[in-house]
């Protein structure tokens, strides 16, 4: 590096390019790379299963955020290293895609990693490890479809979705009312689910929350929640069979766009403008009256003088709602958002049974419910909890449970949890690696090895002795040939997983195996790390 002048004698440095770049070549950099998905899996390796410890995480703007979400950690996790960036990625990706199941995908690639690592140094080519480890993975997807069992629920029978629910609310904070929640996760999804169709939009639950209260007080809305009050203390609290305009206009007399000025000289001059706007005004509110609206929900705002107005014609209104509240209510009353004043028909109005204000505790907090809409089909979670961090964790616990009633609503098919879906697997893989007759069978017992490291995990956190654990526990599936087996965390006194009422979903236990094995695959075929110099 060295320091020159311009022609106005300012200094500029020049750097060499090529001379100061580290590069990692072969073994080396396979050993640097596989340490680094390591770190990343043995920090969550902890935060898995029902007895998991929680992080806390620190912003830098001095948020905090503690949680036991895998895919929350990594998000939050500021992460230099570019393959510790897979494994986030990794997480986020079975986020996206199933929800759930965001720890475990990410503590099976570090246990592959590790196992890759043992075959490394024995002199096998990275190449057929990666080969075995996707046979292996075929192998482990192909037995769970044969173990899972397909669960029968309908809009009345909703135990089984509940219980499914319940196993991934365990591992959460608020497993102590895991019953509760499971409920209202599952309600949620069956009144906006397709079921001819087998597709939920997520999107029509709103999940809100306000601190205060106990966990318990949470509940289910079928309607919406708004976080205003009625524009005028005077208006009436509670509205039925209300007929709703939805306004993105503003609620007063018009201002000329350009700039103006408006001379008057003489009181007459400044009464009639008054009552021009007052006339105005009166129109709009005549004309909201007429259409049949007993509501108006507005976007934007309106003086104290229009508020007056309105109280007198005993025409109850909100005012500042945000966009996509709107939306929803529109959705949920079947209304139509009027964007133009002269637009305004009777079509276009939302219908609710009840539209009803409701405060809360002595902090003259108040919010808006619109209940018994014309269509259900939006609802809201409303979450109570002591302090905001904890209602940020409810909040991402539901939507873990909302994603894993998605996703049986989508496919019925189960497998139990508690490890014994991977113990079975790493049986099957085990005894199939015998066909193979290359050095894959290696990699493959690698693999079923590796599969090994959940319940591992989740026996060393609840804390039992590990291997005593796992080792009863497969000689109790050779044994009885029983795939239900899984780790006793709960201490329930069986190990019987059917009895416990564990259950996972099929498909994301599937995608854990693959996304976790592609993740591998990529990091084993890297052999040449070239980075930058640091300044």
């Amino acid at each position: 590096m060295a320091l020159a002048f311009d022609e106005y004698g300012r200094p500029f440095i020049i750097i060499k390019e090529q001379g100061q770049k580290t590069r990692l070549r072969g073994i080396e950099a396979q050993k640097a790379n596989i340490s680094a998905g390591k770190a990343v899996a043995r920090i969550l390796r902890t935060s898995l299963g029902p007895k998991g410890m929680d992080k806390i995480l620190q912003s830098p703007d001095g948020d905090v955020t503690i949680t036991n979400d895998g895919a929350t950690i990594l998000e939050q996790m500021d992460v230099d290293n570019q393959i510790a960036k897979l494994m986030v990625e990794l997480s986020r990706s079975q986020d996206y895609e199933i929800g759930d199941g965001t720890t475990g995908v990410v503590v099976m690639a570090g246990a592959l990693l590790e196992q890759a690592e043992g075959l490394l140094e024995r002199g096998i080519h990275p190449i057929r490890i990666a080969e075995g480890y996707e046979m292996a993975s075929r192998i482990a997807v192909e037995h769970l479809e044969r173990i899972a069992q397909k669960l029968d629920f309908g809009p009345t029978k909703i135990e089984p979705l509940v219980q499914t629910c319940m196993t991934t609310l365990s591992s959460k904070i608020v497993n102590r009312c895991k019953r509760a929640l499971a409920e209202i996760s599952v309600k949620a999804v069956l009144s906006v689910a397709d079921l001819e169709r087998k597709d939920v939009n997520l999107d029509l639950i709103k999940i809100e929350g306000k601190v205060g209260g106990r966990l318990e007080d949470t509940e289910l809305i079928y309607g919406i929640t708004v976080d205003k009050d009625m524009s005028h203390p005077q208006m009436p609290k509670q509205i039925e069979d209300a007929k709703i305009a939805i306004l993105t206009c503003p609620f007063e007399p018009p201002k000329p766009k350009t700039k103006h000025k408006v001379e008057i000289d003489t009181v007459e001059k400044f009464q009639t403008l008054r009552q021009q706007e007052l006339k105005y005004f009166d129109d709009m509110v005549q004309k909201c009256k007429d259409v049949g609206t007993t509501l108006v929900i507005c976007q934007w705002g309106f003086d104290d003088e229009a508020n007056h107005l309105l109280m007198h014609r005993n025409l109850p209104a909100v005012r500042w709602v945000g966009g996509v509240e709107l939306e929803l209510i529109a959705i949920a009353t079947g209304g139509r958002i009027v964007p133009r004043f002269q637009e305004l028909t009777s079509e276009k109005l939302g219908r609710a049974g009840l539209v009803r204000e409701k405060s809360f505790g002595t902090t003259k907090d108040k919010m808006l419910y619109i209940e018994q809409c014309a269509n259900s089909r939006a609802v809201t979670i409303f979450i109570r909890g002591g302090n905001k961090m904890m209602i940020e964790e409810t909040k991402r616990s539901i939507h873990d449970a909302l994603c894993v009633a998605r996703n049986l609503i989508r496919n019925n098919s189960i497998v139990y949890g508690g490890g014994s879906a991977e113990i079975s697997c790493s049986i099957a893989v085990e005894t199939a690696a015998d066909k193979y007759p290359g050095v894959e069978q290696y990699a493959i017992r690698a693999f079923a090895d590796a599969l090994d490291a959940i319940p591992m995990a989740l026996a060393e956190n609840s804390g039992l002795q590990p291997i005593e654990t796992l080792s009863a526990v497969k000689s109790q599936q050779i044994k009885e040939n029983n795939p239900h087996s899984g780790i006793d965390c709960n201490d329930v006194g069986t190990n019987d997983m059917r009895d416990q009422n564990v259950f996972e979903t099929l498909i994301g236990k599937q995608q854990q195996i693959l996304l976790a094995t592609q993740v591998v695959k990529m990091i084993l075929k890297i052999d040449d790390v070239i980075s930058p110099s640091e300044y």
